[in-house]
């Protein structure tokens, strides 16, 4: 039990026996087989990710308004 959803993970996780975007029906790498290609990298992009909230101190934000004002 604990094999296959070991074996479902890396399906999911693994490029090359996930599904191919154009055509569901073949993996990646059967398509790259098929055209006789490799692939020599990837990058793996993660939604929301690197979108960090902006953090700001609203009493040295106006603190430093003043000062630059007053000068």
């Amino acid at each position: 039990m604990v094999e296959g959803s070991v074996a479902k993970f890396l399906k999911e996780v693994a490029l090359l026996s996930q599904p191919f975007v154009k055509d569901d029906k073949h993996t990646v790498a059967s398509m790259l087989k098929s055209n006789s290609s490799q692939v020599n990298g990837f990058t793996l992009y993660i939604v929301g990710e690197g979108i960090e909230k902006k953090v700001s101190d609203f009493a040295a934000e106006v603190a430093a308004q003043a000062a630059a004002a007053g000068k």
